[in-house]
């Protein structure tokens, strides 16, 4: 296996160490990993009809925990945008393709118990996974998690611990639980195999759209781990040389929680430092994107500026509009999971080119928004 490194000081650490930051500055880790050469469109017929059929570009190999995650429908919105089905995943959200891979690495190393937080869709994905590797489970949500994604978290029989107050509160609960011995925290924010599985998105589009990618691909970003996934998967693509040009990346925030739009607006390369315990997010439809501090800020500010790309930020109403207008449309998908089609329903907003847009969360999870 390889090891840890925090980006911000440069400390490393050993997989197996079970050390869930850096130590030094309590930052998330990144990871020592190249992706190999070989991957070609010709060698991909035949292999498993999953996310694990990139295999060069993986830091797990031989799985014992897939569930068939990845391989997800493209489809056309308009003669621009097509959107990618994400929400058809074993567990109905992107965060299988994160998942699995903290799962895989969780039962190789063989730790007393798991922990996670989440807002839903991590939580449930993170018990269902656990479930398959035969792990104990723990996972913290916040108060008013939708009861939908508690039951399923339930149902994979992990335990759910519910915390008082907000996103930050539950992040510090599963934390604090994360530093005792023998615990692997299997953080979609702090441990980078996360990214690597998040990643294969892009891989996904490369091959559907036979070796290339659109113009812009446009993300809900509130920890970003979806929008760093593919930051690293266009970057591994180009210095591969099996893309010539990366697509530009348009982040989408809810406007009562968007944090790091406005630091890009303000040009800043991260959040401004606070004093004091972090703050609560505002109430929004998109409770999966509401993160006040994301902890890899500075690493999503800079990963759009390097693209060319932007942030976009959506009101409630325009979430409610485009939750409505994709189900008339057939796709039945959960508030958080419209957001990006809400912020490029407009020509004007998503610019010229080829787009495409994840569908993120299965309707069943949140149900229509009222209103």
């Amino acid at each position: 296996m390889t090891t840890y490194h925090c980006p911000q000081d440069g400390t490393r650490s050993p997989i197996s160490a079970l050390t869930w930051c850096c130590p030094v500055c309590r930052g998330p880790w990144d990871l020592d990993f190249a992706a190999a050469p070989g991957l070609a469109l010709n060698a991909l017929p035949g292999r498993a009809n999953s996310l694990w059929r990139y295999e060069e570009i993986l830091p797990l190999a031989a799985p014992e925990v897939s569930l068939g995650e990845g391989r997800t429908p493209l489809v056309p919105l308009t003669d621009t945008v097509s959107a990618k089905l994400d929400y058809l995943m074993p567990t109905l959200s992107f965060k299988d393709r994160g998942a699995v891979m903290l799962a895989e690495l969780a039962r190789r190393l063989n730790p007393d118990r798991v922990v996670a937080d989440s807002s839903g869709n991590a939580g449930t994905s993170i018990a269902a996974y656990c479930a398959r590797a035969a792990l104990p489970c723990t996972v913290y949500v916040p108060e008013g998690t939708s009861p939908k994604k508690t039951e399923q978290i339930r149902a994979h029989g992990a335990r759910l611990v519910t915390v008082p107050g907000g996103r930050e509160a539950t992040a510090l609960a599963a934390r604090t639980a994360a530093d005792e011995p023998g615990v692997f925290y299997a953080s979609h924010v702090f441990n980078p195999y996360f990214l690597h599985g998040t990643k294969t998105y892009v891989y996904e589009l490369w091959e559907d759209l036979g070796g290339r990618l659109p113009d812009t691909l446009v993300v809900p970003v509130g920890n970003g781990t979806l929008l760093l996934g593919a930051a690293l998967a266009t970057a591994e693509l180009h210095a591969l040389g099996l893309i010539t040009a990366r697509p530009r990346l348009i982040a989408v925030q809810a406007e009562a929680v968007s944090p790091l739009a406005g630091a890009f607006r303000a040009g800043a390369e991260d959040l401004a430092a606070g004093g004091g315990a972090p703050g609560e997010a505002a109430p929004t439809l998109a409770e999966g994107i509401a993160i006040p501090r994301p902890p890899r800020a500075r690493q999503i500010l800079a990963a759009v500026r390097g693209s060319g790309g932007t942030f976009l930020t959506v009101s409630e109403d325009e979430i409610r509009d485009a939750q409505r207008d994709l189900a008339a449309r057939g796709f039945y998908v959960e508030t958080t999971g419209v957001a990006c089609w809400a912020a490029v329903r407009d020509d004007a907003a998503r610019g010229p080119g080829s787009v495409v847009v994840p569908l993120c969360g299965a309707g069943v999870k949140t149900g229509m928004a009222a209103g």
